[in-house]
């Protein structure tokens, strides 16, 4: 099987940030799951009615507008960021209030290895034929698990936007599932920037990258595909 079929484990996950809230951060999936988030949850069927800064289209920071449209490599694509790599936290809900308490309880340090971690799984799968238990065997797992485990070194937290948003009445979206669950019509989506300099996380995961061991050698084929991705891994990351 392709490994455009395969769902990810790492960001697939629903990370909670206030008991009894519906808010979770948002980690963006691999283009397959983005493809199932489009279908189901499509952004064009929401419309922004609010923003930060009171104002609406023409007051929304262009980074926010890039991402919304093109993901954090619309952001990288300017020449101010040629030279950085950009992550987004991103999480959204009906509580803003639980909301900036999230923001402000964003930690840099411990919070960037999973939006980092849910990149470094999209590019290894990106490059697999299989499976990427399949393709890379054991490398695959560990090195998900210690990038999300790691601390790294040069990151910045520098910005934050909030914007709120209403189901367009005009853009209907088929559900073809029989499970009732409840609909939502407003809510607010937070963002946080966070960039880190190129070479020093290219450094920074070069290591771990090559300092990995398994319990199980991997095969032949499977030494191919570690050796061949830690080669070019920094090519369309």
């Amino acid at each position: 099987m392709k490994a455009k079929h395969f769902i990810p484990i790492i960001v697939s996950v629903i990370f909670t940030v206030c008991t009894g809230q519906r808010d979770a951060i948002i980690i963006r999936p691999d283009p397959f799951q983005e493809l199932i988030f489009n279908q189901t949850d499509s952004r064009e069927a929401w419309k922004i009615i609010e923003s930060q800064n009171g104002l609406l289209e023409s007051g929304i920071p262009e980074w926010v507008i890039l991402y919304l449209n093109e993901g954090a490599a619309g952001i990288e694509s300017l020449d101010q960021y040629s030279d950085r790599y950009v992550f987004i936290g991103e999480n959204r809900g009906t509580n803003l209030n639980a909301l900036k308490q999230w923001a402000m309880g964003f930690n840099a340090v411990l919070d960037f290895p999973r939006l980092l971690a849910g990149r470094v799984e999209n590019r290894l799968i990106s490059s697999a034929s299989l499976y990427p238990d399949d393709e890379y065997g054991e490398y695959f797992e560990r090195l998900i698990k210690l990038v999300s485990d790691s601390e790294f070194q040069g990151m910045e937290k520098t910005q934050t936007f909030w914007v709120k948003r209403m189901k367009d009445p005009d853009i209907t979206e088929e559900d073809d599932t029989e499970t009732e669950i409840e609909i939502e019509t407003e809510r607010y989506e937070y963002f946080i920037f966070v960039s880190i300099d190129r070479e020093l996380l290219q450094t920074q995961l070069k290591q771990l990258m090559t300092g990995i061991t398994t319990n199980r050698p991997p095969t032949r084929n499977q030494s191919a595909a570690i050796n061949r991705i830690q080669n070019t891994f920094f090519e369309g990351f």
